[in-house]
């Protein structure tokens, strides 16, 4: 039996001021701002456990370097969500340069995420990322988790460091 007196609802708050209204809203970048997130997650310490930015698709580092100023000033991790890399923004430099130590990739099995070549044989920058403390989220929601990327990636001992769910209606 559940005591809901003592359930408590954790959350990511998206660095976009809006939030997740779709796709094109969610390119805003002037909607994006560290300070008021980082505030914000600070009031709500406890509730608020990191800062999402997701479904960005332009070519620079914005929402990630937004994402990661409030996750400092507000002292947690950021969890990015990108479904498409573009050259100018490569998974490869946001896994090793860009999140730090404790910040998390969701949707790592998505078949866009360039995991493995074309021997399914795993890209040698992964362990080498996780090693730098990177957290690698299996973020199962719609289309985001691929046995053709999942099975080898496990096999070559590259499991998800937590697994955990987007909610969606359908």
């Amino acid at each position: 039996m559940i005591d809901h007196a003592r359930t408590r609802v954790l959350a990511f708050l998206n660095i976009l001021g809006a939030g997740m209204h779709g796709v094109e809203l969610e390119q805003d970048v002037s909607d994006m701002d560290a300070k008021a997130a980082a505030e914000l997650a600070i009031a709500n310490r406890g509730t608020i456990v990191g800062i999402k930015v997701a479904h960005y698709l332009g070519p620079d580092w914005t929402p990630v370097e937004r994402g990661v100023e409030a996750g400092t000033r507000a002292n947690i991790p950021v969890m990015v969500d990108f479904g498409r890399f573009r050259p100018e923004r490569p998974f490869r430099d946001l896994v090793l340069h860009k999140l730090r130590p404790g910040d998390i990739y969701t949707h790592m099995y998505l078949g866009q995420v360039p995991m493995l070549d074309e021997k399914d044989r795993l890209l040698p920058y992964l362990p080498e990322a996780r090693k730098r403390g990177v957290v690698f989220d299996v973020g199962h929601g719609a289309a985001s988790l691929l046995f053709r990327q999942a099975a080898p990636a496990m096999r070559q001992g590259f499991p998800p460091d937590s697994i955990s769910t987007d909610i969606h209606a359908r």
